[in-house]
């Protein structure tokens, strides 16, 4: 592999993060801290009968990479999935714990395909309610609420909801994959996507305003060398860990690269997976302009300037490919404004070459959590509790900056800022969640009001499973 000439950040990990480093002890409040918890309130059943088929190892209902499938605004909070007819389904509830209400939209998913998930945000300038669905290279099926529907000015019905288009309201993006609704600090909203292939895609931007949408343009690259096994690739992409918004109003990017080479030559072996590093900007100007740590520029949107895998100073944690690293893990952001990130991989103390990176996730992965200080110090440590799936893990910051990882299967653990996020336990063990794997999470209520909603489905077979919402109130 080539040298990391350009790396300028000391990340406290061993060489080449192949196995676990001990974090930098870091300054915590004074006293001691309340031990944290998760504490069931209630499960509620969205549909005995969602779709339930598995592709790429996952969930069409259930995907890391969908960000928003279940959010809460006001006092609503808000589902999608993809019921048994196909159907996409959207469902509320008010949060003094009332029944959940569906509304059937007419789109019915076109493939079985787990990347064409939904996807939900909401615009509160107009009280709109804006899904993104179905979409893997092909144009999007997108519908937006009426206006007001958000604050009871029209009804919950499928009436409220444009018919559904192949663009964002007039404005096309062409194909699309993994679309992200973002809230900007001002309750604005924009949309992260992908144009392009896994082996050569873009990342790119919309914003909503005024009732209409505009392409911001794209702000990474494919482009560059990369070195391994004696191999160069010449084409990749970015997969995104998390894209969001601290209080300050800086935008936080945190993300994988997946390298393509003819015949796969730059893995060890052909059963291996080629994601690798850690990558980091963020943006000060609502993602017109990308920085490093050190505040160089890395990316100007729209331009020709983006972040690739040549530019210098954005990895944070390097790590060669072949060590069944996942992409699209998660992301959050602290009471300070310092990024948080999620990843998982097999680590060095198991091997160096993966040769079945499902079975060696499921064997022998485990969940780092990657964190910088105030200082712009990177921290990276392993959770304490064996992954045993394919799939992600989903990271939730409390008021007071405990962190909360859901892994796969409900499993929750915790750690505190008191401790530097050293003190990781397990709050909850996953009894009561008999999920296929990923879970999804509503970031914004954990905010709102400190209650974890947990939005999972059960394991099944062809052609429905229940989906399901168990609350747990954070300690």
């Amino acid at each position: 592999m080539s040298p990391r000439r350009h790396l300028r950040f000391r990340v406290l990990a061993t060489a080449l993060a192949l196995a676990v480093s001990a974090p930098l002890a870091l300054a915590g409040p004074a006293g001691a801290a309340e031990a944290p918890s998760a504490t069931p309130l209630s499960s509620r059943t969205l549909d005995e009968q969602a779709l339930y088929f598995v592709s790429y190892d996952g969930l069409v209902n259930n995907g890391s990479y969908q960000q928003s499938g279940i959010l809460t605004h006001g006092d609503h909070q808000y589902a999608a999935w993809y019921t048994e007819s196909r159907h996409a389904v959207l469902a509320r509830r008010h949060l003094d714990g009332g029944e959940w209400s569906t509304v059937r939209l007419s789109h019915q998913l076109t493939v079985d395909d787990s990347h064409n998930s939904i996807s939900l945000g909401v615009s509160a300038e107009d009280g709109r309610l804006h899904v993104a669905m179905d979409t893997h290279n092909t144009p999007v099926h997108y519908t937006r609420s009426a206006a007001g529907l958000l604050d009871g000015g029209a009804p919950w019905s499928a009436n409220s909801f444009e018919p559904i288009g192949r663009d964002l309201a007039g404005l096309d993006i062409g194909s699309i994959t993994y679309p992200r609704f973002v809230t900007t600090p001002d309750d604005g909203l924009q949309l992260a996507f992908r144009t392009g292939g896994s082996g050569d895609g873009t990342l790119e931007l919309a914003e909503y305003e005024g009732g209409d949408w505009a392409h911001l343009g794209a702000w990474s690259s494919p482009e560059g060398s990369y070195e391994a096994n004696g191999a160069v690739s010449t084409s990749r992409n970015m997969y995104l860990h998390g894209i969001g918004y601290g209080d300050d109003g800086r935008l936080h990017a945190s993300f994988t690269w997946r390298e393509t080479a003819a015949g796969g030559d730059i893995l060890c072996h052909p059963g291996g997976l080629s994601n690798h590093d850690t990558g980091y900007v963020y943006s000060d100007d609502e993602g017109r302009t990308w920085h490093t740590d050190d505040g160089s520029v890395a990316a100007v949107t729209g331009t020709s300037h983006r972040v690739s895998v040549d530019t210098p100073g954005h990895v944070v944690d390097p790590l060669p490919l072949n060590y069944a690293l996942m992409n699209q893990e998660s992301q959050a952001v602290d009471n300070a404004g310092r990024p948080h990130v999620l990843i998982s991989y097999r680590p060095g103390r198991f091997g160096h070459c993966s040769n079945d990176f499902v079975r060696d996730r499921r064997n022998e992965g485990y969940v780092f959590h990657v964190h910088q200080d105030s200082a712009g110090q990177w921290h990276k440590m392993e959770i304490p509790e064996r992954l045993q799936a394919f799939g992600r893990s989903r990271l939730v910051m409390t008021e007071d900056d405990t962190a909360y990882v859901v892994m796969p299967f409900g499993r929750i653990m915790a750690a505190t800022a008191a401790s530097g996020w050293t003190d990781w336990t397990m709050v909850h063990d996953g009894s009561g969640i008999d999920s296929f794997g990923e879970v999804l999470v509503d970031e914004s209520r954990v905010a709102a009001e400190g209650v974890l909603s947990i939005l999972y489905q059960e394991a099944g077979d062809r052609p429905s499973s229940p989906i399901r919402v168990a609350d747990f109130q954070l300690g």
